[in-house]
């Protein structure tokens, strides 16, 4: 019947207009910063950006291969007590990474949390806990490099703000990683004097489960996860050393390596998918202040930030489709969207305590 709508596709307009209500603030955020990073910039400028040193692009494409095969190592070793295999890990991990840079609210890592469960034999608490764990080192390294590399001429309120929140990430990862096996004993004997309750019994799964993953990874294991974040992040500085080297940008040694540090610590601003805007913005203030020209530096922000999106979502969405090639699914990733859970649902396997 013309003018009919189906109950289904009333949930979903709704539902998809709310999410563009969200969205919008940190498209105009992005376009904010694009025009701010971008001011007085001369097309003629814009097309003085070329290839200096050809030979500097093969280590902008081996270091960011090598990054995400290392997040893929990293993420599989935290994904130990589920006994999932490093294929199906970098599958997911990979698809994820593809679609936060597409699409919004971090919907990457809500689907790696909850549609891809299955997949890797896993709750949604344990993987939960894995990708707190991951935002945890990521944030530490990347705030450590920005306290190493900070020059003189950074403004007090960012230092203060960077060893603040070193601060909270180091003891967030002590508590995480040294601390689970106590914390499992206390929740443990703080909700048994709690009311019995099903969201108390949910919350209480949630905990025990996501502690008992990071305690399976244990203290030895913690320190090998440190280091391969490092390691990470010493790639995805090399990126920035072999692309500025590759044009022939002008900057002291370390301008490149606070560059990806505040380049990736913009993503906690709200802005669009992929941090546009926010990236570019941070990558020509950190080079500008170690001695870079603004121009270069605000185009060079960009082609890399262009690189890496293509690169990385574009390995992750060929991995998602000939995935979904292979296991028959038709199903429009929009409609799967929709359809993801709005909480943790109660995980009935509680972790043992030895």
């Amino acid at each position: 019947m013309t003018g009919s709508v189906s109950p289904s596709n009333s949930r979903v307009r709704p539902t998809r207009s709310r999410g563009l209500a969200k969205t919008l603030p940190g498209v105009l955020i992005s376009i904010f910063f694009l025009w701010y990073t971008f001011k007085g910039i001369s097309f003629a400028q814009m097309r003085s950006l070329h290839v200096v040193r050809p030979v500097w692009l093969a280590g902008v494409v081996a270091f960011t291969v090598g990054s995400c095969t290392l997040r893929c190592v990293r993420w599989t070793r935290m994904m130990r007590s589920t006994r999932a295999r490093f294929g199906v890990c970098a599958r997911v991990l990979m698809t994820s990474l593809a679609a936060n840079n597409i699409l919004p609210l971090r919907i990457g890592d809500i689907m790696r949390v909850f549609t891809y469960a299955g997949d890797l034999g896993a709750s949604p608490s344990v993987i939960l806990s894995t990708v707190i764990l991951e935002k945890l080192l990521d944030i530490f390294v990347l705030v450590l490099l920005f306290v190493s590399f900070m020059g003189p001429g950074v403004a007090p309120h960012s230092r203060q703000l960077a060893e603040t929140l070193l601060a909270i990430s180091s003891v967030g990862l002590l508590v995480l990683l040294v601390g689970a096996r106590a914390l499992e004993a206390v929740s443990r004997r703080l909700f048994a004097r709690l009311p019995q309750s099903p969201k108390l019994a949910k919350v209480e799964s949630w905990l025990l489960l996501a502690l008992g993953c990071i305690r399976e990874i244990g203290v030895t294991g913690s320190l090998l996860l440190l280091m391969q974040s490092v390691v990470i992040w010493g790639c995805e500085g090399m990126i920035f050393v072999s692309a500025a080297r590759a044009i022939g940008l002008v900057t002291d040694r370390i301008g490149p390596w606070q560059a990806v540090s505040v380049a990736n610590l913009s993503y906690l601003i709200p802005s669009s998918p992929g941090a546009i805007g926010t990236f570019e913005w941070a990558v020509k203030t950190s080079l500008v202040s170690h001695g870079a020209q603004t121009a270069p530096s605000a185009l060079f922000g960009l082609a890399l930030h262009a690189w890496l999106l293509i690169s990385v979502t574009g390995a992750g969405g060929v991995i998602f489709l000939i995935h979904r090639a292979r296991i028959h699914n038709h199903k429009p990733l929009l409609d799967e969207i929709e359809t993801l859970p709005t909480e943790l649902p109660l995980d009935t396997q509680l972790p043992r305590v030895d």
